[in-house]
């Protein structure tokens, strides 16, 4: 509620926020690294965008650089690329089967975990399903690449049981499965520790209850855990929904191969490759403007599967 211009008090909500400001002033302090560095890593980057819109020369800048006629010229370019069909399938198949398979795989886990009893034994298999994750990309890769060759372990237990050897990364039937199964088992155990957390915060009181009723440890979980996780799942399944198009493009690279593009040849990758593929034109404007398209589709997939869930579980980001 505002005073008269001519009174000295300020209004309400200003006057409030004056007043939380000197109170915790150390709060706002301490918060303002962060603002800053959103603001100077996430916001400001955003002058770029116009980029998509432009022929860009980095010989002439971004503002030397002329509009682009029309404007959406290099959108138009990416949607008519002969590879455009090939690009989409792959991205959304990669990124599709790891929600499908990788999304559940933690909860499993920490479901699993959580019923043990003995804590020794539930220390030992977080630590030893934590571990793979601190694996730098690189190292992974290249345990990857040495355990499919074609004198690789993989063949050798496939000749053990009657298959045959052969390099399974230059395989392109195997590689989003190799993508996916890797994926999954370097994530399970570091993607665990929040739903442990959130399993933690349930009420044990509704457990006495359940085992006074009768309800045998499987009733108890699917009646009274699964239902105390529903929020948090929602909320990150929201949130990996709304990076269904950012497949995780430096592990394909570290991957991937000419003879490979058909199945592994995601957006991420070739926009790199016009970027920074060593053609001698670099198609800037170009990865611009796909940068842009992943983003817009990414946002959409992020509203609707809030939508859906809000009126599904009531739980949703906003």
């Amino acid at each position: 509620m505002k005073k008269k211009k001519g009174g000295s008090t300020l209004p309400r909500k200003k006057k409030g926020f004056r007043l939380a400001f000197k109170s915790y002033w150390q709060l706002y302090v301490l918060v303002l690294p962060a603002v800053l560095y959103f603001l100077v890593f996430n916001y400001l980057p955003l002058y770029g965008i116009q980029i998509a819109f432009k022929d860009y020369k980095i010989t002439r800048g971004i503002e030397g650089s002329s509009w682009s006629n029309p404007w959406y010229k290099w959108f138009l370019n990416f949607f008519t690329d002969p590879y455009f069909g090939r690009l989409l399938k792959n991205t959304f198949l990669i990124s599709g089967l790891t929600i499908l398979f990788g999304f559940p795989a933690p909860i499993i886990l920490a479901l699993m975990i959580n019923e043990v009893k003995n804590s020794a034994f539930k220390r030992t298999v977080q630590t030893i399903t934590y571990m793979p994750y601190f694996i730098s990309m690189v190292v992974l890769c290249g345990l990857l690449k040495t355990f499919c060759m074609q004198d690789g372990l993989f063949a050798q237990i496939a000749v053990l049981f009657g298959g045959k050897a052969q390099n399974y990364l230059a395989n392109p039937a195997y590689f989003r499965t190799i993508y996916v199964l890797s994926d999954i088992w370097s994530g399970i155990g570091w993607n665990s520790i929040i739903y442990l957390a959130a399993l933690s915060s349930i009420d044990q009181e509704q457990y006495e209850a359940a085992r006074v009723d009768g309800a045998n440890r499987f009733q108890q979980m699917l009646h009274i855990t699964l239902p105390g996780l529903v929020p948090t799942i929602m909320v990150l399944f929201i949130l990996r929904m709304g990076n269904i198009l950012n497949v995780g493009y430096e592990k394909i690279l570290l991957l991937y191969n000419s003879a490979t593009y058909s199945t592994a040849d995601v957006i991420s990758t070739y926009t790199y490759r016009l970027s920074f593929g060593g053609s001698g034109n670099p198609m800037y404007s170009k990865s611009t403007a796909i940068g842009l398209f992943n983003t817009i589709i990414n946002v959409f997939f992020l509203m609707l599967t809030n939508m859906i869930s809000k009126k599904a579980t009531d739980a949703g980001l906003f």
